[in-house]
């Protein structure tokens, strides 16, 4: 696929999620709804919906600004560097961050896109140190760059930041980057595989053609051996919970 049209690509599907994020938001200050109770509360039927709906769901616009951009920027990254991939790699993320969070977090409504962020962060960085290819560590020293900071994120430092999505996220960016260590992750990689494949069969016995004559063309002219040149191409709540802490991430 030509780059630069993988490139738009990339763009429009990580803007149309994001798009989403703020329609819903732009909802809520229209209607004066508060749609908190579509996070995670752990450990409860209902609470269990929020696997799905938490991430489009976050607490005011501070909190939606600080995750529009770390989801532009990482969105466009995995999707443009590892197409072949990334829709599995961010369902994988998305929906085992949910569950580990409504199994094991604290009990507390949880919302936000942050656990997304972790993992992307997590998958791009460790993704890149384990198959050490020069396009992906080149991903990986960008994201460290970029992104540092978050590490304090997975600690509990503060009751309204939802902590545990940001380690349930670290970690299935994690579990991606080694599940799909083996794969070819990128256009470019299908087409390098096929040009390795080309010489090699290149280098098979000369085609012998109706009258057997070994590297004969179609007129009939034999060319010798000497003169022969082959190209090859190396381009390789449950219940009402206005106690309760909403954890915001």
């Amino acid at each position: 696929m030509n780059e630069r049209k993988l490139f738009r690509e990339s763009v429009f599907i990580t803007l149309a999620f994001v798009g989403v994020l703020w329609c819903i938001k732009s909802w809520e200050y229209a209607t004066s709804v508060d749609l908190s109770f579509l996070g995670i509360y752990p450990r409860t039927l209902k609470g269990s919906l929020g696997i799905v709906t938490s991430p489009f769901i976050h607490g005011d616009i501070q909190h939606l600004l600080s995750n529009t951009f770390p989801l532009a920027i990482l969105g466009v990254g995995l999707f443009f560097f590892f197409r072949k991939i990334a829709f599995e790699v961010f369902v994988i993320v998305y929906l085992s961050t949910g569950f580990w969070v409504w199994t094991t977090a604290r009990p507390a409504f949880h919302i936000g896109a942050s656990g997304i962020i972790y993992g992307l962060v997590s998958f791009l960085f460790f993704f890149g140190l384990i198959k050490r290819d020069a396009r992906s560590l080149a991903v990986s020293m960008i994201v460290v760059f970029l992104y540092h900071g978050l590490f304090a994120g997975i600690f509990p430092f503060s009751d309204q930041i939802s902590w545990e999505s940001h380690l349930f996220g670290g970690l299935s960016g994690l579990f991606c980057a080694i599940h799909f260590r083996n794969k070819n992750v990128t256009e470019e990689a299908l087409t390098a595989n096929q040009a390795i494949q080309h010489d090699e069969n290149a280098g098979a016995d000369p085609p012998v053609d109706s009258v057997g004559i070994p590297g004969a063309v179609p007129d009939k002219v034999q060319i010798p051996p000497s003169l022969q040149i082959r190209f090859t191409n190396s381009t390789k709540k449950e219940e009402d919970a206005s106690d309760d802490i909403i954890s915001l991430h």
